[in-house]
């Protein structure tokens, strides 16, 4: 589907409820008409024609309908995907916070809530700060280190 030059691309379900529109008047267009040319050329039989539009419209109804459902369907797939996504992401950065809490000194943690409570953005790390662990310290293989050190 190239989408891109349509109006109706921010969002698939968008793009298909733009697709399925157009197809839909294109499609009850064309039913009207040929019906409407049937009526012009067969007034006697008027009661039969209204039967033979109505019977048109629900068909046309029922294809509007199916379409929509497939729509909806497939964005329902994106979004179960999504919030898939979302949940495994989701799960690493708590794993990563953890790691970090129980690697973080006390003051660290202290510093942390404090700016947290006033809303202040966390401090750049300086030189000052040799009490946190380095990136070497925590790819050390588990057995040359017997836990975390503060």
């Amino acid at each position: 589907m190239n989408s891109v030059n349509s109006p109706c691309y921010s969002v698939a379900m968008d793009l298909g409820v733009c697709q399925l529109r157009n197809f839909s008047i294109s499609f009850l267009s064309s039913l009207l008409s040929a019906e409407s040319s049937h009526v012009q050329l067969d007034k006697s039989s008027s009661g039969a024609s209204v039967v033979a539009i109505d019977n048109k419209i629900e068909q046309a109804m029922d294809l509007v309908k199916s379409h929509l459902m497939y729509a909806v369907r497939e964005e329902v797939e994106v979004l179960k995907e999504q919030i898939k996504e979302l949940l495994e992401r989701n799960s690493q950065l708590e794993q990563e916070n953890t790691l970090l809490k129980t690697l973080a000194s006390p003051e660290q943690m202290a510093q942390f809530q404090a700016q947290v409570q006033t809303g202040s953005p966390p401090a750049a790390p300086t030189a000052a700060s040799a009490g946190t662990p380095s990136t070497a310290a925590l790819t050390q293989p588990a057995s040359h280190s017997s836990g975390p050190s503060a």
